[in-house]
């Protein structure tokens, strides 16, 4: 049968499985739409930015594990999903961007709203796709997403010029593709696998450091399976959170900058690290003379450059996470001796893991007059169900949130890691919200970031997304004010937000319930209503100023280096 290009597309995006999309139409990709018009198989979501539809597509593939999907037009409709593309490709998140372009005989002549956006984003994606035929977009949209969900995920582009999308073509689906040259080896090596058995039965000061490449392999229960019978310690980073639960004895909580005292202690000391789908980024490791320095160190990654690229390692494992740790699981049931003599041998080191986790757990000073950060995650936490999934934006209420939300399951933490981007919780809890239209989603932003895409609310309302979305308002840009405060001698430059935001009213504009606590005797409550209400909501609550993230690592100290208190 033939089809235009853009039924071809959209044809194409039904045998992915692709239900739902999120898009901003603009005149290259009108043709597209009015054919979305005849697929009522897929749901489209309007952002109010390009920007939000790309972190929406973002947090519907962090909540599911598929591959999210965002639609934007050519010049800046394409140029604002850029830090979305971006964010999703340092933190590995299956993606596929489709832009509209300009006609293929007029690219490169400077057409209204032509951006060579293959080039623009050729460093954040894992691969780019210019349609020439429509002939092409079946075995492309293939490729794409296989590129996307395969390997180490991440975004990949695909280029759709306004000519190619009228064109007639017939539709034939692949039912294979050969991509010459991109081969990812999921299958661990056996014997590399049973030399790390080898040598994890024989560590007495052992840790197992857990990051965002397990729950990405949905490897959440083999990993919990392997520390449990071998008895090992956990520490997870931030974008590992709830790939181990954090309600077991043997977790150690998040590491790093804002890490437990414990687990950063636990890798100072350690004879051996089992690090599993982590990267050892600076925010881990701190000072890299000084990192882990007695430890031999095992490291399973699917992405053979990330091994060895930030530290020395002894033992490497290429492969798919789900597929080592089964193959290590099976390898010990044979060796339940040893795994019993390994358990009395490492009695001296869980007794050092108590007493550090006794001596400096993460803790605040609770207030009656004015309310601290930290007491409204822990009533978040003990509030809301148990599979909650929680959205963050980034400052100093994404690291409250890591320390005191306590994840126990993989895919409820939904953060922006590797690079940071202020104004992705919204619109990523907007996009897990449309996934899972029954479950809770909370959204934990600061007065600084939740401006930055907060025209979102009104998709959420539109949609009837009931996302809860929670403001900690200290008037400042909290993360770098604590950094001028401890390292700048209290020069606040450019992070006091002068003009005071009354963001309950603001919701209300919106159509949305508004919420606002200005003292701690009000939390609960305005959480209870918040949580009990059918829409979407905002709970603002009127912070400490100048309430720290802590502990904390300072930049280029070691891990045991820490501020505890200030």
């Amino acid at each position: 049968m033939k089809m235009n290009g853009a039924r071809i597309l959209l044809e194409s995006l039904k045998r992915e499985g692709v239900d739902l999309v999120f898009g901003y139409p603009g005149g290259t990709v009108i043709n597209l739409y009015d054919e979305l018009m005849n697929v009522r198989e897929i749901r489209h979501i309007l952002p109010r930015h390009e920007q939000g539809g790309t972190h929406a597509a973002d947090g519907y593939a962090r909540a599911t594990g598929k591959v999210g999907v965002a639609i934007a037009t050519s010049g800046p409709g394409a140029t604002n999903t850029i830090t979305g593309i971006a964010t999703a490709y340092m933190d590995s998140i299956p993606m596929v961007i489709i832009t509209g372009q300009v006609p293929t005989p007029l690219i490169g002549n400077d057409a209204f709203q032509e951006v060579d956006i293959i080039g623009i984003t050729r460093p954040i994606t894992k691969h780019s796709f210019l349609i020439r035929h429509a002939k092409d977009i079946p075995t492309i949209v293939r490729k794409a997403f296989y590129i996307a969900r395969s390997g180490r995920p991440g975004p990949v582009l695909i280029d759709f010029p306004k000519d190619v999308q009228i064109s007639q073509a017939e539709f034939k689906w692949p039912e294979s593709i050969e991509i010459r040259g991109y081969k990812p080896n999921l299958e661990g090596h056996q014997k590399q696998v049973e030399k790390a058995v080898d040598m994890l039965l024989v560590a007495r000061r052992p840790v197992m450091y857990v990051g965002g490449g397990v729950i990405l392999a949905n490897a959440a229960e083999e990993l919990t399976e392997l520390a449990r019978t071998l008895q090992f310690p956990v520490t997870t980073t931030l974008m590992g959170l709830g790939a181990f639960p954090e309600n077991d004895p043997l977790s150690l909580k998040m590491l790093g900058m804002h890490g437990a005292y414990a687990a950063n202690m636990a890798m100072t000391h350690s004879d051996l690290i089992l690090a599993v789908g982590a990267r050892f980024d600076d925010r881990v490791t701190g000072k890299i003379a000084t990192f882990a320095p007695h430890a031999k160190i095992i490291h399973i990654d699917v992405d053979p450059t990330s091994i060895r690229k930030n530290v020395r390692v002894d033992l490497p494992i290429v492969g798919d996470t789900k597929d080592v740790l089964v193959k290590m699981i099976e390898c010990l049931k044979g060796q339940t001796e040893k795994v019993s003599a390994q358990h009395s041998a490492m009695e001296a080191w869980h007794e050092d893991i108590s007493g550090w986790k006794a001596k400096h757990p993460i803790a605040y000073k609770q207030s009656s007059s004015v309310i601290k950060p930290q007491y409204v995650i822990q009533k978040l936490r003990e509030l809301s169900e148990d599979d909650a999934i929680m959205a963050t934006d980034v400052g100093q209420h994404q690291m409250w949130t890591a320390q005191f939300f306590e994840f126990n399951q993989p895919r409820t933490l939904l953060t922006s890691g590797g690079l940071g981007t202020m104004g992705f919780g919204l619109p990523a809890a907007m996009g897990a919200q449309a996934a899972y239209p029954k479950r809770q989603v909370i959204c934990v932003c600061g007065d600084g970031g939740v401006q930055m895409n907060m025209q979102e609310l009104a998709t959420l309302v539109q949609h009837r997304l009931p996302v809860k979305i929670v403001v900690l308002n200290n008037n400042f840009l909290g993360m770098v004010r604590q950094w001028q405060e401890l390292f700048f001698d209290k020069r606040y430059s450019q992070t006091c937000l002068e003009l005071p935001m009354d963001f309950a009213r603001i919701a209300e504009a919106y159509g949305a319930k508004g919420l606002k606590a200005d003292k701690p005797s009000e939390v609960e409550q305005v959480i209870k209503e918040g949580f009990a209400h059918d829409g979407p909501v905002i709970m603002e609550f009127k912070i400490a100023r100048e309430e720290k993230v802590l502990p904390m690592v300072p930049a280029g100290a070691s891990l045991n280096e820490m501020v505890l208190n200030a």
